[in-house]
């Protein structure tokens, strides 16, 4: 018998089939059902809580009276509808998308690199979208339609070429190799954005703005436009949340399970870097979603990607939509830039998983 089968088995293993990783039980139809319940609960309150308040009943009225062939009519005021469907639901589903991709994205990369304090925006995609949205905005007179799409190809751009440069230490380069790579090509791009903001000073204040990140004049052109996006990375994260797990005991212990440990990574850096490039893309730069959201799940539910994934998805969708309410209500009728809001509870709470011994335990 090999050495290999006297190794220690990790924590919550049993026996790990090849390629697959038959890992132990995990449940998680009960915690996903409350993130979903708190997440309609959120969406309520966010769509009725406003410069004109409504009720739930209201709310629920008119979202009805939108369903296709139900044919549900609605007693609210046309004002009302308007308000509902036309102003704040589209902020609030598109808080939701945006929240749910950072949320996946921070425990997708947590997972594949293995670190606990790895985010979204890891491997350079807030600078290449901050450069790519920067260039749109000097270069097409600050165009609402090429925003978006410059800041997508600027954030999928800075993660090509993070993967290339991280990757030319052949087959076998670890994850720290990919992460150093992101962070020179970070400084690269926000070298460059840095310039071209200070060639054009007249255009600072649309460039913060943006970098700052914000819903407010969130439309459901934007929630089309990222939604295929969304789904797909969606999609393809949760196809691989097992191998996730069967990567936490370590990247030769899965290649000798039959799991390609350089595909899967690839394959889940591809699809949060899509996901989450297409989020940015509309919502401006929004820190610490990735770490707040998959942290709070593991110390409350459970450290497998099974749960750790679908459980993020639908709590990172609550967290964004209950921080956009903040920006709106807090300094009413002005609003705090949302990435304010994200910083002003991330900042604490990085600092409390950098001390807490527990915040290691759902990752290494």
């Amino acid at each position: 018998m090999s050495s290999s089968a006297n190794r220690p088995r990790p924590s919550g293993a049993t026996s790990l089939g090849p390629g697959e990783g038959h890992l132990a039980p995990v449940s998680v139809r009960r915690p996903l059902l409350i993130a979903v319940a708190v997440l309609i609960g959120v969406v309520l309150l966010a769509t009725a809580i406003g410069p004109a308040d409504l009720s739930p009943a209201t709310v629920l009225s008119v979202l009805a009276s939108h369903v296709p062939w139900w044919h549900a009519h609605t007693a609210a005021s046309v004002i009302n509808q308007a308000i509902v469907w036309q102003i704040r639901l589209p902020r609030v589903v598109l808080a939701g998308l945006v929240g749910s991709m950072l949320a996946a994205g921070g425990a997708s990369y947590q997972g594949v690199f293995r670190n606990p304090l790895a985010d979204p925006y890891l491997l350079g995609v807030a600078a290449g979208a901050g450069l790519g949205a920067t260039i749109a905005i000097v270069s097409a007179n600050q165009s609402t339609y090429l925003l978006p799409i410059a800041a997508f190809v600027g954030g999928t751009i800075a993660v090509t070429l993070t993967y290339l440069v991280g990757s030319r230490s052949g087959r076998n380069s670890s994850g720290a190799s990919i992460v150093l790579a992101g962070v020179a090509v970070a400084a690269v791009f926000t070298a460059l954005q840095t310039n071209l903001q200070q060639q054009h000073a007249a255009d600072l204040q649309p460039v913060y703005a943006w970098i700052l990140g914000s819903l407010s004049v969130a439309t459901w052109s934007d929630v089309t436009l990222i939604l295929p996006y969304v789904a797909l990375s969606a999609v393809v994260l949760l196809a691989h949340r097992r191998l996730l797990d069967v990567l936490r005991v370590g990247e030769e212990e899965a290649s000798a399970l039959g799991v390609h440990p350089q595909r899967v990574r690839l394959t889940v850096v591809a699809a949060a870097t899509l996901g989450t490039a297409a989020a940015v893309s509309v919502s401006g730069l929004i820190g610490f979603v990735g770490i707040i959201v998959p942290h709070l799940v593991r110390l409350t539910t459970n450290a497998s990607y099974r749960v750790v994934l679908p459980v993020s998805m639908v709590s990172g969708a609550s967290f964004l939509i209950l921080a956009d309410l903040g920006a709106r209500m807090l300094n009413a009728p002005a609003e705090i830039p949302l990435g304010v809001v994200t910083a002003f509870i991330g900042g604490p709470f990085f600092i409390f998983v950098l001390r807490s011994r527990r915040s290691h335990l759902g990752v290494l």
